[in-house]
């Protein structure tokens, strides 16, 4: 019997099941209903649940346990933040912060169990920086992307040899590349 840890399984049996019958949705739609099945407001709600236990699963006898690292990276505007975060790339603003009136932003921004940290502080970060981001659903999160009105930025999928790879470049030069390992 399956339960919320085998949701990304449930999902792609989901999607490839509706396929079955000319019914295509993509990868974050089936997350998002199989969040539901489990009583979950969305799937962002599940994956911090999934992070949780795996975090739990994965503490050493000494009581220690790290969790997946937040990249932090350097921005220089505001607008250009929430249209390439937050309008192209389907993340949620989860927080802002500031330490007074007219100060730089610090905010984060999450979707999938994936957090970014996005600082317009001198200092936090070097502008250009890369954070590599092991997924799966990359073909269907590209198509998400490719259908999308943004302008600046229409990325494809790389064959590499240790699985299929997708670029993007904020309007800072950070770069993210989301890689579904191959099944090798």
């Amino acid at each position: 019997m399956r339960n919320f840890l085998d949701a990304k399984a449930m999902a792609k049996a989901l999607k490839a099941t509706l396929k079955q019958q000319d019914i295509d949705i993509s990868h974050s739609q089936a997350l998002e209903a199989v969040a539901a099945q489990f009583g979950f407001s969305d799937w962002n709600v599940l994956a911090a649940k999934i992070d949780a236990a795996t975090v739990e699963a994965a503490t050493d006898s000494s009581g220690i346990a790290l969790h997946a690292p937040s990249p932090i990276f350097r921005i220089f505007d505001e607008q250009k933040v929430k249209e390439f975060y937050i309008d192209f790339l389907g993340f949620r603003l989860d927080w802002e912060h500031r330490f007074g009136d007219n100060f730089p932003l610090y905010c984060q921004v999450s979707r999938s169990g994936m957090t970014l940290h996005l600082s317009g502080h001198h200092g936090d970060a070097s502008p250009g920086a890369t954070a590599y981001v092991t997924m799966s659903g990359v073909v269907a999160y590209q198509k998400e992307l490719a259908g999308r009105n943004y302008a600046h930025m229409k990325p494809g999928i790389e064959e590499q040899p240790w699985g299929k790879e997708m670029t993007v470049i904020d309007p800072f030069s950070n770069r993210i590349r989301f890689c579904e390992p191959s099944a090798e």
